[in-house]
């Protein structure tokens, strides 16, 4: 497989940055990571990393709590190796204590600190809140909580941008409404099958905020058909959701198109979107991401997914 030279392009929101619409997920580069199925070892990470920095993608996501701190580590390993290339952007989240569950100003000034020790570098340029919904708006907004910590971490200079990232998308809404933040992180929630952030990805994307979506692939279950998974966003999907995967599969294998090609694109087709972070742990899989980007897809099929799209009722809906 040929990687390509080049990636459409897209401004990340207020930030002015220009991201590639595709954007490496690193949640799974731990020791081990039974969420994901996996277990990727630290070499092939770093091969990882390594290649993207020599490719068309130019952004990549991680996350303090990754693979309990390993994720960080691994890229920190590659950009020491071969240092961060002009233009190549690396974007983190601050975490609550793994122990204890803390998001007070404290814990997010430590997590930070330890990203930064990881990954090599003394400034980002996005610095997410992540996983609010663990302690809710009320408490993430209350002074001393974590985005009172996180403007200050970046009115200090440690970030030029703020977003929020998260899984609820009615909860997401109201960070994002109070105009904060400038870039946004959505997962599972906009997929083939399951449209739950659509309105939350409109009200950022009216509003300014860089749109990023994650976890296209809904855990896995949208990369293969016949599918090998009965699980959606790492919980047993129910009969209508699975019935919507094998149709949407049969359809594509009849247009002669890869499911797991549909499902990134789309994502990457919608202009909203400025970026989308698909998880990949090797070198191949990355070109593959990237080549599937590309593959041309018709028309009539994609009328077709959206026919078979199946109800709310099916969705996560939260």
């Amino acid at each position: 497989m040929t990687t390509l030279k080049t990636l459409p392009t897209a401004v990340l929101g207020r930030t002015g940055l220009r991201v590639s619409t595709l954007c490496v997920g690193t949640a799974a580069w731990g020791v081990d990571s039974p969420v994901h199925g996996v277990t990727v070892p630290e070499e092939e990470a770093v091969e990882t990393a390594l290649h993207a920095f020599q490719g068309p993608v130019n952004i990549l996501d991680t996350s303090n709590n990754y693979g309990d701190g390993e994720s960080e580590r691994r890229v920190g390993l590659a950009v020491r190796r071969a240092g961060l290339p002009e233009g190549f952007l690396v974007q983190t989240k601050l975490d609550r204590d793994p122990a204890t569950g803390s998001f007070d100003r404290d814990r997010m000034r430590a997590s930070l600190e330890q990203s930064l020790d990881r990954l090599g570098l003394t400034r980002l340029p996005v610095l997410y809140l992540h996983d609010p919904e663990h302690i809710g708006f009320d408490a993430s907004m209350a002074p001393g909580g974590p985005v009172g910590s996180l403007r200050m971490l970046r009115d200090e200079g440690y970030a030029d941008h703020i977003g929020i990232s998260g899984g609820p998308a009615a909860l997401l809404e109201r960070f994002v409404d109070t105009g904060y933040f400038d870039a946004l992180i959505t997962h599972n929630r906009y997929t083939l099958v399951d449209r739950t952030a659509d309105r939350l990805i409109d009200v950022a994307h009216a509003a300014g905020v860089g749109v990023m979506n994650a976890a296209v692939y809904g855990g896995g279950i949208l990369t293969t058909w016949p599918r090998t998974s009965d699980r959606y966003h790492y919980a047993a999907a129910s009969e209508e959701l699975l019935t919507a995967v094998d149709a949407m599969g049969a359809a594509c294998e009849r247009h002669g198109v890869p499911l797991i090609a549909a499902a990134l694109q789309f994502s990457t087709r919608d202009p909203r979107i400025a970026s989308t972070v698909c998880g990949v742990v090797t070198p191949a899989q990355l070109d593959q991401a990237i080549a599937s980007t590309q593959l041309e897809i018709p028309d009539d099929l994609w009328s077709e997914l959206e026919s078979l799209c199946p109800s709310e009722a099916a969705w996560i809906r939260d």
